[in-house]
């Protein structure tokens, strides 16, 4: 638990220093600062849900912050009766968009630093329980494509290949994460 405080204070951290930073980069005081997003599909189809907050430094680039509660380990893992899993992740993010001036829509690539804290249970037919620590930092790359309305909505799919570094996760479960969503978020 004293690493996940530690890591939620240094994003944190990082994430008001980039604002201080960067509050006059911007040319166009019209465009939007700022995007709060919700992953609808994680939401929908796994039962996590994946809160996320971005920070325009300039039209083409963003720092992202995100919190996943109810955090699952991927897709592969299905919990079936007598595992339970009991997490919460945080996400530093870098996001590169390829959009012009005319068209605030197109896609992106984000390299990513994360951290998982909790657990997962399982309970097996003879009675015996085997607790697994998910607490691990997980780095990793994905890509996506944004449409945005009016420069306000914003919507669109994305995947994310990650690594996990946790030997004991390791022998559970695959090192190597796959995960895919679908945002909408509102840009103000």
């Amino acid at each position: 638990m004293r690493n996940f405080i530690g890591a939620l204070v240094l994003i944190v951290v990082v994430v008001s220093g980039s604002f201080q930073a960067n509050a006059q980069s911007f040319d166009d005081p019209q465009l939007p600062g700022n995007e709060i997003k919700l992953n609808i599909f994680n939401t929908i189809f796994i039962g996590s849900l994946e809160l996320g907050y971005e920070h325009f430094l300039d039209r083409n680039q963003s720092i992202g912050f995100g919190m996943t509660f109810m955090d699952r380990f991927a897709y592969v893992s299905d919990s079936g009766e007598g595992q339970d899993f009991k997490s919460t992740s945080v996400t530093l993010a870098y996001n590169y968009y390829f959009v012009t001036e005319s068209n605030p829509s197109g896609i992106y690539v984000f390299p990513f630093l994360k951290y998982r804290g909790g657990s997962f249970t399982e309970k097996f037919d003879n009675n015996d329980i085997v607790e697994t620590s998910l607490n691990s930092f997980i780095i990793g790359f994905g890509g996506g494509y944004k449409w945005v309305h009016n420069d306000k909505f914003a919507l669109g799919p994305y995947v994310s290949i990650a690594r996990g570094f946790n030997s004991d996760v390791s022998d559970r479960f695959d090192p190597v994460e796959f995960n895919a969503g679908f945002s909408v978020g509102f840009r103000f």
